[in-house]
């Protein structure tokens, strides 16, 4: 995978979501909100921008799209959406920038969060392969959609409350013969599961540090496979803005371990619970720390 710069910038995905206002809000009041996300990324400085992620939370997004689910209840067998899921807001992002990554919420993730009423599944690992098929799919259009990279979120499995082992089928199926980065992101404490984690077959394995410093060591203590590693660098529970001298300190940490060439820098996850304000600011003040560090290199 060719990274477009040293030490580049992303995002983990969410932004705070302004709507719009107006007659042309009536018809799709989330266009702004998409705008303003996107243009407030590339504003700060990130090189490889999302959509925003501003239409729904990570689980609705996706299974308020999908055959086979009822709210949060599964009904019946899983099937695909008939029409791309978040393609258009991507598709938009593209017009901006040609780096832009196209997010998905990870099938154990969907799965936790869903309540199976349905003899269709007898437990939810075989829920999750389904739900995999389902964003096969969505990820086929988004590499045609010409994403730079396509990124699956999974929070569950620093929890230990999905099997990882799942986890690598799922992200087989969803990548199957797909030529686009594909990448993971898992925040939270791994050390339970890093040997396992570092050995999902994708480009980008992506993790917290700045809440959970002592991931660097845990991850760094296995065979990445020439995985490149995305740094959370910056802290997105907490509304504190972090000077860019301690983003640096951070970036520097994290360069000495797996060297410069093979990290991303981004936020510890999404920063959708902030303000607009706060959210820019952790990003303008996340593009200055890389480019100073960038600078020394």
């Amino acid at each position: 995978m060719q990274l477009p710069k040293l030490l580049p910038t992303t995002v983990v995905g969410s932004f705070p979501c302004v709507k719009g206002t107006g007659l042309s809000a009536l018809f799709d009041p989330y266009k702004k909100a998409v705008q303003f996300a996107v243009a407030e990324q590339l504003r700060a400085g990130v090189d490889i921008i999302s959509d925003g992620q501003v239409r729904a939370d990570m689980v609705q997004a996706f299974v308020s799209k999908l055959p086979g689910i009822n709210g949060n209840t599964v009904t019946g067998t899983i099937g695909i959406s008939e029409k791309p899921i978040t393609v258009a807001d991507t598709r938009y992002a593209l017009t901006q920038t040609k780096y832009v990554k196209g997010i998905l919420t990870g099938p154990c993730t969907l799965a936790y969060a869903l309540k199976i009423a349905t003899p269709a599944y007898r437990n939810r690992d075989e829920l999750v392969l389904d739900l995999a098929a389902a964003l096969h799919s969505e990820a086929k259009f988004l590499a045609a959609s010409g994403a730079y990279m396509i990124q699956v979120d999974e929070p569950i499995l620093s929890t230990g409350a999905m099997d990882i082992e799942t986890a690598k089928e799922a992200l087989k199926i969803i990548f199957r013969d797909i030529a686009t980065p594909s990448c993971i992101h898992t925040c939270g404490r791994l050390n339970t599961i890093s040997s396992e984690w570092t050995r999902l077959p994708v480009d980008v394995i992506d993790f917290e540090y700045s809440v959970s410093p002592d991931n660097l060591s845990d991850i760094s203590r296995h065979d990445l496979r020439n995985k490149k590693i995305g740094c959370g660098c910056v802290k997105s529970s907490e509304p504190e803005v972090e000077p860019v001298e301690e983003i640096e300190k951070r970036i520097r940490s994290c360069v000495e371990v797996f060297g410069a060439k093979n990290i991303l820098i981004d936020p510890d996850c999404g920063l959708r619970m902030h303000t607009p304000e706060v959210a820019f600011a952790k990003l303008a003040n996340m593009c200055e720390a890389a480019r100073n560090v960038r600078a020394e290199l």
